[in-house]
């Protein structure tokens, strides 16, 4: 005759098969999948519109970037020179290390070509020709490059050279190559170079010659949503990627710093970006123009000028949490000074969650040509009392 269970192990079977088929019934979102297990020492995952830190790993920890560095010099770079500016290579930027393009002092080539290659062959020499064609010499041009990296607030960031060759005095954090990464991939001329695989890269002089590229990022066409972004390797600083991937709303940049090898940083970006999109989903925010503000305008044609944010709001959540839980308010100067170009940033719309800041979108203001206005006059003579407001 079968044994019956006592009356106290049924109960205690019954409770632990209930609790099993409501686990099973919870949703996808409210269950954690396992933090990525990295080898990188530092490492760091964030949303890419908000930059909210969904994921750290000694994420504030200063390390060598090595070749992420190129991402700094490819956006100065493209501040200062247009795609058919000449680039000649001095004899410095040719013997400078690591220079896969096989450029050569006295050569030239289009501006456009040799930033394409620098950024997919990590050419080292190639920032060099870089920064000299920019600002006329490396130092001049490696002052901008901290001027920028302070104007993003990469607080943990000094740079010493334009293409991250060690030196005591070039380091970063993760999440300060995550700032200047999110900042370059609003960027579509950015974006387009950093997402290419293979190229044949040409020069002016010697006429005809040419080099067929391979990009370093070997996660592009074999990671599902990859878009970009750089690598990086010295012997000091391991190894090194800034990446970025989109699967439907979506979008996220991670990097690593100093990984055991240079094949372990492409394993460690693909557990931390895999962790992201099985942890992240997006609410719809209130859209861009549901947040339009007007901001005073001195010194311009017109007197007051719209700002929008750069795009329609939404709020990245992980499990357990609620779009119902976001709040967002504004850091935005009430006067500003003409000339506004066209996409120029001022100000930024601030998310917090349970009133925590956690991330923040642009402020995008409509053009404004210098030049007189009465109106603008006037908010120049009362921009004191205007502020005050």
């Amino acid at each position: 005759m079968p044994r019956l269970c006592d009356r106290a192990g049924c109960v205690r079977r019954a409770g632990l098969l209930v609790f099993f088929l409501l686990f099973l019934l919870l949703p996808a979102s409210l269950v954690q999948a396992e933090e990525p297990e990295v080898t990188a020492d530092a490492a760091i995952l964030i949303d890419a519109q908000t930059g909210r830190v969904l994921w750290s790993k000694h994420g504030e920890e200063r390390h060598y970037p090595a070749s992420m560095t190129k991402m700094m010099t490819c956006l100065l770079g493209m501040n200062s020179l247009t795609p058919d500016s000449l680039v000649k290579i001095s004899p410095l930027a040719a013997q400078t290390e690591d220079t896969p393009l096989q450029i050569a002092a006295g050569d030239t080539m289009r501006f456009e070509e040799i930033l394409r290659g620098m950024m997919m062959a990590s050419d080292n020499g190639a920032a060099v020709a870089i920064a000299e064609a920019a600002d006329g010499s490396v130092p001049d041009f490696v002052a901008r490059m901290n001027e920028k990296a302070a104007e993003l607030g990469m607080t943990g960031t000094h740079f010493a050279n334009p293409n991250g060759l060690t030196d005591e005095d070039h380091y970063s954090t993760p999440h300060d190559m995550a700032r200047l990464a999110q900042y370059a991939m609003r960027n579509p001329v950015f974006r387009d170079i950093v997402r290419q695989q293979q190229r044949t890269i040409r020069w002016e002089e010697p006429a005809g010659k040419q080099l067929l590229v391979e990009n370093t990022n070997e996660l592009l066409g074999r990671y599902e949503g990859i878009t970009g972004i750089k690598t990086g390797w010295t012997k000091a600083a391991g190894g090194c990627l800034a990446a970025s991937a989109e699967r439907g709303d979506v979008r996220l940049i991670a990097v690593v710093m100093h990984a055991a090898s240079e094949e372990d940083r492409f394993t460690d970006m693909r557990r931390i970006l895999d962790y992201g999109f099985a942890e992240t989903t997006m609410a719809a925010g209130p859209t861009a123009s549901a947040c339009k503000r007007h901001v005073w305008v001195k010194g311009g044609v017109h007197s007051r000028t719209k700002v929008v944010p750069a795009g329609d709001i939404y709020y990245p959540l992980l499990p357990g949490e609620s779009a119902e839980h976001y709040t967002i308010s504004y850091d935005l100067p009430k006067v500003i000074a003409a000339p506004i170009e066209p996409g120029e940033a001022v100000g930024k719309l601030i998310l917090s969650y349970d009133g925590q800041p956690v991330g923040s979108v642009d402020l995008i203001a409509n053009p404004v040509e210098p030049g007189f206005s009465l109106g603008s006059w006037l908010v120049g003579v009362f921009e004191g009392v205007l502020t005050w407001l």
